[in-house]
């Protein structure tokens, strides 16, 4: 058993469309908790604020000056409110890099899909940005979707090269029609495909399987900033973060990849030795910026 299942105790939670449809409904109707712990680390302050009914939380470190921020974009599928491992990231992040994290709680499926929340999260970033004041987005997951949904947003509709997006086991393809994804659905204990097309399907909506605003993996990359982009090899969408780095990489875009073989679904938020080193370096990614 990977280090990852012995630390989280997790296997699959929901393996068919049904299980899938299930738990839609069932968060639907009683809504997770989405404020932060109520013990954080003593170095940052924590604030909240709203915009478009969203409750926005900014993390700041204490006591110190910040230059940039860094929007955060928390997996789960998109389904799964944000939890105490995201908030042990973004506290980490603010408190290591010298930032200001800003963490939108965007709406969840079924009531939200990328068509409306991917432009908020670009037009969020968008007015951070000033010649003294750089934005950085990252997210995990369902989340490195939306980050790099909004990246490309950016690029087309705000003329902005961000000057560093983090995406760590980001979904990138809505339609999971990698043939690669059967073979590695073997070796992973964590997320089922037939499930995952369920939500993914719902956060699409009416756009179509291709739009980049749900599928960032079929957009045009040319003129991206750099990205740093992290996945394991017991992963369903391990195959297409490989995709991504290829395609990017043509493209001239600047590609930072690390991957972890034998390690599951965003490793790089878990207690493990190899999520301590991942997050080392998700800190210098945007302390550098």
């Amino acid at each position: 058993m990977p280090a990852m299942l012995r630390v989280t105790g997790r296997t699959r939670q929901y393996t068919t469309a049904a299980d899938a449809r299930k738990h839609i409904t069932a968060r639907a109707l009683r809504p997770s908790a989405y404020g932060p712990p109520a013990r954080l680390r003593s170095d940052v302050t924590v604030e909240v604020a709203r915009r478009s009914g969203w409750p926005i939380y900014a993390v700041v470190p204490k006591n110190d000056a910040y230059t940039h921020t860094v929007v955060y974009l928390h997996g789960g599928a998109w389904v799964n409110e944000i939890n105490s491992h995201h908030w042990r990231l973004v506290t980490h992040i603010a408190a290591g890099a010298r930032v200001k994290v800003v963490v939108p709680i965007y709406p969840l499926i079924p009531f939200g899909t990328a068509a409306a929340v991917v432009p908020v999260v670009a037009q969020l970033a968008a007015e951070k940005i000033s010649p003294e004041h750089g934005v950085c987005l990252a997210g995990d997951s369902a989340g490195g979707q939306i980050a790099l949904s909004a990246a490309l947003l950016l690029r087309d509709e705000h003329g902005v090269v961000l000057p560093q997006t983090v995406l760590i086991s980001p979904a990138l393809d809505i339609s999971l029609s990698n043939p690669m994804i059967d073979s590695v659905e073997l070796t992973d204990p964590w997320l089922a495909r037939e499930a995952l097309s369920v939500f993914g399907e719902c956060w699409r909506g009416d756009l179509v399987a291709f739009d980049p605003r749900v599928s960032p993996l079929a957009a045009d990359l040319t003129g991206l900033g750099p990205l740093t982009v992290f996945s394991g090899t017991r992963d369903i969408l391990n195959p297409d973060a490989r995709a991504l780095v290829q395609k990017a990489t043509a493209a001239g875009v600047d590609v930072d990849y690390h991957e972890r073989r034998g390690l599951l679904h965003v490793y790089p938020l878990m207690p493990i030795p190899e999520g301590r080193a991942a997050r080392e370096v998700i800190v210098e990614r945007l302390r550098a910026h």
